[in-house]
């Protein structure tokens, strides 16, 4: 059984215990350090604010946290680190990148453009100096590759993450954790993954709950990965209804060994901030690190849904995701 790479260093698969598979400590869109009104960085208050937005899982008997950002999203160790100090809780953080729209592509599409490198090439490498020598300075290695795809296509940027964390994964045995946008893409992620030689039971098929088609789900799981439905309470295109729907019939039909479920949500952001309008507040109104216990278990366990299979999405597959148990 491998050992599990947390920011605060290993720890064995049976010290992960209730885990939020898919949420992020701090965490921006590309183009916030550009801004002359944002706010400057200050290391202690956002540490401070990441503290006051997770600590009330902890009486839920959260003890783990995998945090999906990847470095195009501003992905921050030293405050990871810190928080998982502070709150003792596992935080286990991730090499890798984002979709094509939203994350940052130019310096490597140039390279390639002019002949300097091969971007597949030069993204495993990437990846490879992360998992094997730490993020930066920091020493602390990432224990999940996070990769990303866009709305109903996949990018040639993307499809070469997919298959540089694909070649990484099968070379390391570092699970990999997708981005799908609106539930698109993840029969096509599987494919490439898989064919590139990741061992399915270390794929985890990401944000499933923007789609509420059995279907699509059941056509995911036929290729032997995991699913996340991840983003409980965010309820913009989809509300948290749909998705416990969906969750109940797939639960119906067996397949609690091969579901975690999570929120995908920001304990602090960078940038200047400011308020959303009304609107756009009622949709964000239920999203917080303690949705799943608060609003989603209790409805869950009201359809007939048991501790054991609610036990096996949020202690036994994030486990077995991470370590290859």
């Amino acid at each position: 059984m491998s050992k599990i790479n947390t920011v605060l260093g290993q720890i064995a698969p049976e010290e992960l215990g209730l885990t939020l598979p898919h949420e992020h400590i701090i965490a921006a869109y590309p183009g916030w350090e550009c801004d002359p009104l944002a706010k400057p960085y200050n290391q202690e208050k956002i540490v401070g604010t990441c503290v006051k937005n997770i600590e009330p899982v902890k009486q839920y008997g959260v003890k783990a946290i995998i945090d999906a950002t990847p470095v195009d999203l501003s992905r921050n160790a030293d405050v990871m680190k810190e928080v998982s100090e502070k709150l003792q809780i596992h935080i286990v953080c991730a090499t890798g990148r984002y979709t094509e729209a939203e994350g940052k592509w130019i310096y490597f599409k140039r390279r390639e453009s002019v002949k300097i490198g091969d971007m597949q090439t030069e993204i495993y490498d990437g990846f490879m100096q992360e998992i094997n020598y730490g993020i930066g300075q920091t020493g602390i290695k990432p224990g999940v590759i996070k990769v990303a795809t866009g709305l109903n296509r996949i990018a040639p940027c993307e499809d070469a993450t997919l298959r540089a964390a694909a070649r990484a994964s099968r070379e390391t045995g570092m699970p990999i954790t997708t981005h799908t946008e609106d539930g698109t893409m993840g029969p096509e992620q599987a494919d490439i993954l898989i064919s590139e030689g990741a061992v399915p039971e270390k794929i985890s098929i990401g944000h499933m709950c923007g789609n509420s088609s059995l279907d699509y789900h059941l056509d995911v799981l036929k290729r032997g990965v995991f699913i996340a439905l991840d983003r409980f309470g965010i309820e913009m295109k989809m509300t948290d209804q749909t998705r416990v729907a969906t969750l109940i019939g797939l639960l119906e039909k067996g397949y609690a060994n091969r579901i975690m479920i999570s929120h995908d949500c920001m304990a602090a952001v960078y940038g200047r901030g400011g308020r959303m309008p009304m609107e756009e507040v009622i949709k964000f109104k239920n999203w917080s690190f303690t949705n799943i216990f608060t609003d989603i278990l209790p409805a869950l366990k009201k359809a007939g849904i048991s501790d054991e299979q609610i036990k096996t999405m949020m202690v036994d597959n994030p486990r077995r995701f991470l370590s290859g148990d």
